[in-house]
């Protein structure tokens, strides 16, 4: 694979997760991040990426990381939009403003700075494929965390619409909603369901599977693997799906 990949919050998790499937694939793969620290750790630790610092909430992080990329990479093919935050816990007449308007700000606005800094590119060269990374929290829904949800659910619906509206210029468009990961991230959420409801780690996580089909967790290079094919030849006609990635999540709490 001699693709030229650009993926968001990437020095780790699911990010990065999926920076590494792409690299092992031949791929050459330039990530962003807002964490310098971590960035710094995943570039060291895989010489084959190059990276930026940038928050894409930002249009001027945006426009510079598409300047970045286009030194590093000389263009772009496949742009994957993974970066979100969790935003608040609490029923909605508890939302502030300033929780709704930064979830937002990240999970819906980030994506679309994104894809108007790369659309362009793609179009150009008449080819090109967009990942945006849901969440199946959309499907099941999540009580107390409506900011989170109504901005995935936002996700797909961009998802949709980029891939009628790029059709036309040979651009695909696709979606992967992950279920339970088995990363810090997904063992911190445990760790404080757990807390909230007085159990153990160990009963959080029995729970949890209780109502994952496959009565398992998904390591985060298995949502790269899906992003790799979606980004293939192999899905050449491919678009305007979402893809879930979970094990079939039946129900969440």
């Amino acid at each position: 694979m001699n693709q030229r990949v650009v993926v968001t919050a990437a020095a780790g998790g699911i990010g990065l997760g999926i920076a590494q499937v792409f690299l092992d694939a031949g791929a050459k793969v330039h990530i962003c991040d807002v964490d310098a620290q971590a960035l710094g750790r995943a570039l060291a630790a895989h010489p084959g990426l190059s990276g930026s610092l940038a928050d894409v909430g930002s249009a001027q992080a945006v426009s510079e990381l598409g300047q970045a990329v286009d030194k590093t990479l000389g263009g772009v093919d496949v742009v994957i939009n993974n970066a979100g935050v969790g935003g608040p816990r609490g029923p909605i007449d508890e939302v502030s403003d300033d929780d709704w308007d930064a979830v937002m700000r990240v999970n819906v606005t980030g994506m679309f700075y994104m894809v108007r800094e790369f659309a362009p590119r793609l179009k150009a060269q008449g080819s090109g494929s967009i990942i945006n990374i849901s969440s199946t929290s959309v499907r099941t829904g999540l009580p107390n965390r409506t900011p989170y949800i109504v901005s995935k659910a936002a996700i797909e619906g961009l998802t949709k619409n980029l891939a009628r509206e790029l059709g036309p210029f040979n651009i695909r468009c696709n979606s992967i909603s992950p279920g339970s990961i088995e990363n810090d991230r997904g063992r911190a959420l445990l760790r404080q369901k757990a807390e909230r409801e007085g159990i153990t780690y160990e009963q959080a996580l029995a729970q949890r599977l209780a109502f994952i089909s496959m009565r398992s967790r998904i390591d985060p290079r298995e949502v790269g693997e899906a992003a790799l094919f979606l980004a293939s030849d192999k899905a050449g006609h491919i678009t305007g799906q979402q893809m879930s990635v979970c094990g079939n999540v039946e129900w969440e709490g």
